[in-house]
Protein backbone atom coordinates (compact mmCIF):
# COMPACT_ATOMS: atom_id res chain seq x y z
CA UNK A 1 0.00 0.00 0.00
CA UNK A 2 1.51 3.36 -0.98
CA UNK A 3 1.88 6.07 1.64
CA UNK A 4 1.37 9.05 -0.69
CA UNK A 5 -0.92 10.00 -3.58
CA UNK A 6 -0.74 12.51 -6.39
CA UNK A 7 -3.08 15.43 -6.89
CA UNK A 8 -3.50 18.52 -9.06
CA UNK A 9 -3.35 21.60 -6.85
CA UNK A 10 -4.26 25.20 -7.68
CA UNK A 11 -1.19 27.00 -6.36
CA UNK A 12 -2.09 30.62 -7.18
CA UNK A 13 -4.80 32.53 -9.07
CA UNK A 14 -4.43 32.33 -12.83
CA UNK A 15 -5.08 30.06 -15.78
CA UNK A 16 -4.42 26.36 -16.44
CA UNK A 17 -0.70 26.89 -15.83
CA UNK A 18 -1.28 27.25 -12.06
CA UNK A 19 -2.22 23.57 -11.73
CA UNK A 20 0.73 21.71 -10.20
CA UNK A 21 1.22 18.04 -9.40
CA UNK A 22 1.80 17.49 -5.68
CA UNK A 23 2.39 14.43 -3.51
CA UNK A 24 0.30 14.20 -0.35
CA UNK A 25 0.18 11.65 2.49
CA UNK A 26 -2.56 9.03 2.42
CA UNK A 27 -4.67 9.51 5.54
CA UNK A 28 -6.95 7.12 7.36
CA UNK A 29 -10.63 8.13 7.21
CA UNK A 30 -12.04 9.60 10.40
CA UNK A 31 -15.33 8.65 12.06
CA UNK A 32 -18.16 8.70 9.52
CA UNK A 33 -15.77 9.09 6.56
CA UNK A 34 -14.76 7.04 3.54
CA UNK A 35 -11.41 6.97 1.78
CA UNK A 36 -11.94 6.45 -1.92
CA UNK A 37 -9.43 5.57 -4.64
CA UNK A 38 -10.46 7.92 -7.44
CA UNK A 39 -10.95 6.32 -10.87
CA UNK A 40 -12.34 9.31 -12.77
CA UNK A 41 -12.87 13.01 -12.18
CA UNK A 42 -14.97 15.45 -14.19
CA UNK A 43 -13.72 18.71 -15.72
CA UNK A 44 -16.16 21.57 -16.16
CA UNK A 45 -16.66 25.31 -16.45
CA UNK A 46 -16.62 25.76 -12.68
CA UNK A 47 -13.01 24.58 -12.65
CA UNK A 48 -12.10 27.59 -14.78
CA UNK A 49 -13.71 29.88 -12.21
CA UNK A 50 -11.86 28.14 -9.38
CA UNK A 51 -8.53 28.85 -11.04
CA UNK A 52 -9.17 32.57 -10.65
CA UNK A 53 -9.82 32.22 -6.92
CA UNK A 54 -13.30 33.71 -7.31
CA UNK A 55 -15.48 30.66 -6.68
CA UNK A 56 -17.57 31.16 -3.54
CA UNK A 57 -17.78 27.49 -2.55
CA UNK A 58 -14.07 26.63 -2.77
CA UNK A 59 -11.49 27.09 -0.01
CA UNK A 60 -8.75 29.67 -0.28
CA UNK A 61 -5.91 28.91 -2.65
CA UNK A 62 -3.95 26.62 -2.52
CA UNK A 63 -6.39 23.71 -2.81
CA UNK A 64 -7.01 20.64 -4.96
CA UNK A 65 -9.42 21.21 -7.84
CA UNK A 66 -12.07 18.76 -9.04
CA UNK A 67 -15.85 19.01 -8.75
CA UNK A 68 -16.96 15.36 -9.02
CA UNK A 69 -15.47 11.88 -8.81
CA UNK A 70 -16.16 8.21 -9.37
CA UNK A 71 -14.05 5.71 -7.46
CA UNK A 72 -13.77 2.65 -5.25
CA UNK A 73 -14.10 2.57 -1.47
CA UNK A 74 -10.66 1.83 -0.03
CA UNK A 75 -11.23 2.25 3.71
CA UNK A 76 -14.11 2.87 6.13
CA UNK A 77 -13.99 5.15 9.13
CA UNK A 78 -15.62 4.27 12.43
CA UNK A 79 -19.43 4.20 12.52
CA UNK A 80 -19.81 4.01 8.72
CA UNK A 81 -22.70 1.82 7.59
CA UNK A 82 -24.16 1.06 4.18
CA UNK A 83 -20.80 0.92 2.37
CA UNK A 84 -18.11 -1.73 1.94
CA UNK A 85 -14.49 -1.82 0.82
CA UNK A 86 -14.35 -2.39 -2.93
CA UNK A 87 -17.71 -0.74 -3.61
CA UNK A 88 -17.92 1.72 -6.52
CA UNK A 89 -19.20 5.15 -5.50
CA UNK A 90 -19.68 8.66 -6.85
CA UNK A 91 -19.67 12.07 -5.18
CA UNK A 92 -20.22 15.75 -5.84
CA UNK A 93 -16.99 16.95 -4.27
CA UNK A 94 -16.98 20.63 -5.40
CA UNK A 95 -13.20 20.57 -4.84
CA UNK A 96 -10.64 17.84 -4.13
CA UNK A 97 -11.53 15.59 -7.04
CA UNK A 98 -8.35 15.99 -9.11
CA UNK A 99 -6.54 13.46 -6.96
CA UNK A 100 -5.79 9.77 -6.67
CA UNK A 101 -7.39 9.60 -3.21
CA UNK A 102 -10.26 11.42 -1.51
CA UNK A 103 -11.47 11.37 2.10
CA UNK A 104 -15.00 12.71 2.72
CA UNK A 105 -18.01 12.06 4.89
CA UNK A 106 -19.90 8.93 3.87
CA UNK A 107 -23.09 10.96 3.39
CA UNK A 108 -21.62 12.49 0.23
CA UNK A 109 -21.29 9.19 -1.65
CA UNK A 110 -23.80 7.41 -3.89
CA UNK A 111 -23.31 3.80 -5.12
CA UNK A 112 -22.65 3.32 -8.85
CA UNK A 113 -24.51 0.46 -10.59
CA UNK A 114 -22.40 -2.22 -12.25
CA UNK A 115 -23.87 -1.31 -15.66
CA UNK A 116 -22.45 2.23 -15.49
CA UNK A 117 -18.75 2.80 -16.22
CA UNK A 118 -16.58 5.17 -14.19
CA UNK A 119 -16.36 7.62 -17.09
CA UNK A 120 -20.14 7.57 -17.61
CA UNK A 121 -20.76 7.98 -13.90
CA UNK A 122 -18.51 10.99 -13.45
CA UNK A 123 -19.92 12.61 -16.60
CA UNK A 124 -23.46 12.69 -15.19
CA UNK A 125 -22.89 13.69 -11.56
CA UNK A 126 -22.86 17.45 -12.08
CA UNK A 127 -24.24 17.90 -15.57
CA UNK A 128 -27.20 15.54 -15.53
CA UNK A 129 -28.32 16.20 -11.97
CA UNK A 130 -28.19 19.92 -12.79
CA UNK A 131 -30.30 19.33 -15.91
CA UNK A 132 -32.71 16.96 -14.14
CA UNK A 133 -33.34 19.31 -11.25
CA UNK A 134 -33.87 22.33 -13.50
CA UNK A 135 -36.33 20.36 -15.62
CA UNK A 136 -38.24 18.51 -12.92
CA UNK A 137 -37.73 20.46 -9.68
CA UNK A 138 -37.60 24.06 -10.98
CA UNK A 139 -39.51 24.16 -14.29
CA UNK A 140 -41.79 21.14 -13.73
CA UNK A 141 -42.10 20.61 -17.48
CA UNK A 142 -44.95 18.69 -19.09
CA UNK A 143 -45.07 16.63 -22.28
CA UNK A 144 -45.87 18.72 -25.33
CA UNK A 145 -44.33 21.93 -24.05
CA UNK A 146 -41.50 23.83 -25.76
CA UNK A 147 -38.03 24.83 -24.58
CA UNK A 148 -34.89 26.64 -25.67
CA UNK A 149 -31.47 25.52 -24.40
CA UNK A 150 -28.52 27.90 -24.81
CA UNK A 151 -24.99 26.50 -24.70
CA UNK A 152 -26.63 23.37 -26.11
CA UNK A 153 -23.38 21.69 -27.12
CA UNK A 154 -21.80 21.81 -23.66
CA UNK A 155 -21.93 19.36 -20.79
CA UNK A 156 -25.14 20.56 -19.15
CA UNK A 157 -26.58 21.55 -22.53
CA UNK A 158 -26.31 18.05 -23.97
CA UNK A 159 -27.76 16.65 -20.74
CA UNK A 160 -30.72 19.04 -21.01
CA UNK A 161 -31.37 18.00 -24.61
CA UNK A 162 -31.45 14.31 -23.75
CA UNK A 163 -33.61 14.69 -20.66
CA UNK A 164 -36.04 17.09 -22.36
CA UNK A 165 -36.42 14.57 -25.18
CA UNK A 166 -37.29 11.90 -22.62
CA UNK A 167 -39.86 14.30 -21.14
CA UNK A 168 -41.41 14.73 -24.64
CA UNK A 169 -40.62 18.45 -24.78
CA UNK A 170 -40.08 20.10 -28.18
CA UNK A 171 -36.62 21.63 -27.80
CA UNK A 172 -34.48 24.15 -29.63
CA UNK A 173 -30.73 24.08 -29.03
CA UNK A 174 -28.72 27.27 -29.53
CA UNK A 175 -25.17 26.44 -30.60
CA UNK A 176 -22.55 27.32 -33.19
CA UNK A 177 -23.04 25.71 -36.59
CA UNK A 178 -20.26 23.16 -36.06
CA UNK A 179 -22.24 21.70 -33.14
CA UNK A 180 -25.55 21.43 -34.99
CA UNK A 181 -25.11 17.76 -35.90
CA UNK A 182 -24.64 16.97 -32.21
CA UNK A 183 -27.71 19.02 -31.22
CA UNK A 184 -29.88 17.39 -33.87
CA UNK A 185 -28.63 13.95 -32.90
CA UNK A 186 -29.85 14.56 -29.36
CA UNK A 187 -33.36 15.29 -30.58
CA UNK A 188 -33.41 19.11 -30.68
CA UNK A 189 -33.77 21.65 -33.49
CA UNK A 190 -30.45 23.48 -33.89
CA UNK A 191 -30.46 27.29 -33.83
CA UNK A 192 -27.36 29.21 -34.92
CA UNK A 193 -27.02 32.13 -32.51
CA UNK A 194 -24.56 33.80 -34.89
CA UNK A 195 -27.44 34.56 -37.30
CA UNK A 196 -29.11 37.13 -35.05
CA UNK A 197 -30.68 37.79 -31.63
CA UNK A 198 -31.93 34.54 -30.13
CA UNK A 199 -35.41 35.93 -29.44
CA UNK A 200 -35.93 36.75 -33.13
CA UNK A 201 -34.66 33.32 -34.19
CA UNK A 202 -37.05 31.60 -31.79
CA UNK A 203 -40.10 33.73 -32.64
CA UNK A 204 -39.57 32.87 -36.32
CA UNK A 205 -40.27 29.25 -35.30
CA UNK A 206 -42.53 29.73 -32.26
CA UNK A 207 -44.42 33.03 -32.76
CA UNK A 208 -45.69 33.16 -29.18
CA UNK A 209 -42.32 32.12 -27.74
CA UNK A 210 -41.29 28.97 -25.92
CA UNK A 211 -42.55 27.77 -22.55
CA UNK A 212 -39.07 27.52 -21.01
CA UNK A 213 -35.58 28.84 -21.62
CA UNK A 214 -32.60 27.20 -19.92
CA UNK A 215 -29.77 29.72 -20.21
CA UNK A 216 -26.14 28.92 -19.46
CA UNK A 217 -24.74 32.15 -20.88
CA UNK A 218 -26.11 34.88 -18.62
CA UNK A 219 -24.87 38.44 -18.89
CA UNK A 220 -26.51 40.39 -21.68
CA UNK A 221 -28.04 37.18 -23.02
CA UNK A 222 -30.71 37.16 -20.30
CA UNK A 223 -32.72 39.93 -21.98
CA UNK A 224 -33.09 38.12 -25.34
CA UNK A 225 -33.86 34.88 -23.48
CA UNK A 226 -36.71 36.59 -21.61
CA UNK A 227 -38.09 37.85 -24.92
CA UNK A 228 -37.77 34.35 -26.41
CA UNK A 229 -40.08 32.99 -23.70
CA UNK A 230 -43.84 33.39 -24.07
CA UNK A 231 -45.79 35.56 -21.66
CA UNK A 232 -46.11 33.51 -18.50
CA UNK A 233 -43.14 31.40 -19.57
CA UNK A 234 -40.04 30.77 -17.49
CA UNK A 235 -36.32 31.48 -17.91
CA UNK A 236 -34.02 29.35 -15.75
CA UNK A 237 -30.52 30.81 -15.54
CA UNK A 238 -27.49 28.78 -14.49
CA UNK A 239 -23.75 28.75 -15.11
CA UNK A 240 -23.60 32.33 -16.39
CA UNK A 241 -20.47 32.07 -18.50
CA UNK A 242 -20.79 35.64 -19.82
CA UNK A 243 -21.19 37.36 -16.43
CA UNK A 244 -17.53 38.32 -16.08
CA UNK A 245 -17.81 41.37 -13.81
CA UNK A 246 -19.67 42.48 -10.70
CA UNK A 247 -21.68 44.96 -12.76
CA UNK A 248 -22.63 42.30 -15.32
CA UNK A 249 -23.74 39.96 -12.54
CA UNK A 250 -25.81 42.67 -10.85
CA UNK A 251 -27.55 43.57 -14.12
CA UNK A 252 -28.12 39.91 -14.90
CA UNK A 253 -29.78 39.12 -11.58
CA UNK A 254 -31.91 42.25 -11.92
CA UNK A 255 -33.08 40.97 -15.30
CA UNK A 256 -33.88 37.52 -13.89
CA UNK A 257 -35.74 38.58 -10.77
CA UNK A 258 -37.16 42.00 -11.70
CA UNK A 259 -36.96 42.35 -15.47
CA UNK A 260 -38.67 39.00 -15.97
CA UNK A 261 -41.64 40.05 -13.85
CA UNK A 262 -41.93 43.37 -15.65
CA UNK A 263 -42.09 41.48 -18.96
CA UNK A 264 -44.72 39.05 -17.70
CA UNK A 265 -42.26 36.15 -17.46
CA UNK A 266 -40.93 34.08 -14.56
CA UNK A 267 -37.20 34.25 -13.82
CA UNK A 268 -35.40 31.59 -11.79
CA UNK A 269 -31.76 31.06 -10.85
CA UNK A 270 -30.40 27.55 -10.31
CA UNK A 271 -27.12 26.66 -8.61
CA UNK A 272 -26.50 23.02 -7.74
CA UNK A 273 -23.79 23.69 -5.14
CA UNK A 274 -25.88 26.18 -3.19
CA UNK A 275 -28.80 23.76 -3.13
CA UNK A 276 -26.58 20.82 -2.22
CA UNK A 277 -25.09 22.67 0.74
CA UNK A 278 -28.53 23.64 2.00
CA UNK A 279 -30.02 20.17 1.57
CA UNK A 280 -28.22 17.22 -0.01
CA UNK A 281 -31.30 14.98 0.00
CA UNK A 282 -32.59 15.98 -3.48
CA UNK A 283 -29.16 15.26 -4.99
CA UNK A 284 -29.02 11.84 -3.32
CA UNK A 285 -32.52 11.14 -4.66
CA UNK A 286 -31.85 12.31 -8.21
CA UNK A 287 -28.39 10.90 -9.00
CA UNK A 288 -29.62 7.26 -8.71
CA UNK A 289 -32.41 8.14 -11.18
CA UNK A 290 -29.79 9.35 -13.65
CA UNK A 291 -27.65 6.26 -13.09
CA UNK A 292 -30.72 4.11 -13.83
CA UNK A 293 -31.28 5.97 -17.12
CA UNK A 294 -27.64 5.43 -18.10
CA UNK A 295 -27.78 1.75 -17.08
CA UNK A 296 -30.94 1.33 -19.16
CA UNK A 297 -29.32 3.19 -22.11
CA UNK A 298 -32.08 5.81 -22.05
CA UNK A 299 -29.40 8.54 -21.94
CA UNK A 300 -25.74 8.46 -22.90
CA UNK A 301 -23.41 11.21 -21.69
CA UNK A 302 -21.44 12.87 -24.47
CA UNK A 303 -17.73 12.46 -23.71
CA UNK A 304 -15.62 15.07 -25.46
CA UNK A 305 -12.22 13.74 -24.37
CA UNK A 306 -10.42 11.86 -21.61
CA UNK A 307 -7.03 12.73 -20.14
CA UNK A 308 -4.84 11.14 -17.47
CA UNK A 309 -5.11 12.88 -14.10
CA UNK A 310 -1.62 14.34 -14.40
CA UNK A 311 -2.62 16.04 -17.68
CA UNK A 312 -5.36 18.09 -16.02
CA UNK A 313 -3.75 21.26 -17.35
CA UNK A 314 -4.24 20.08 -20.95
CA UNK A 315 -7.85 19.22 -20.18
CA UNK A 316 -8.50 22.70 -18.75
CA UNK A 317 -6.78 24.30 -21.74
CA UNK A 318 -9.07 22.38 -24.09
CA UNK A 319 -12.13 23.38 -22.08
CA UNK A 320 -11.11 27.04 -22.24
CA UNK A 321 -11.21 26.99 -26.07
CA UNK A 322 -15.01 26.79 -25.99
CA UNK A 323 -14.97 24.08 -28.66
CA UNK A 324 -15.82 21.17 -26.34
CA UNK A 325 -18.88 19.06 -27.11
CA UNK A 326 -20.05 17.35 -23.93
CA UNK A 327 -17.86 16.41 -20.96
CA UNK A 328 -14.10 16.16 -20.39
CA UNK A 329 -13.02 13.43 -17.96
CA UNK A 330 -9.73 12.77 -16.14
CA UNK A 331 -8.87 9.14 -15.40
CA UNK A 332 -6.56 7.57 -12.82
CA UNK A 333 -4.60 4.35 -13.21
Amino acid sequence: MPTTYRAQMITRPGGPEVLQTVDLPILAPGPGELRVAVCASGVGATDLTMLTGNYAFAPKIPFIAGYEIAGVVEALGADVTGFRVGQRVAALTVYGGFAERLVRGAEHFVPIPDEVSDVEAVAVILNYVTAWQMIHRVANVRAGQTALVTGAGGGVGTALLQLLRLADVKTYGAASARKHALVAGLGATPVDYHLGPIDGLIHAREPAGVDFVFDAVGGANIGPCLRAARRGGMVVGYGFMAADSALAKARMFWDIFVGARLRGRIGKFYGITLLYRKNAKPFREDLPKIFALVAGRKVSPVIAATFPLLEARKAIELLATGSVEGKIVLTCD
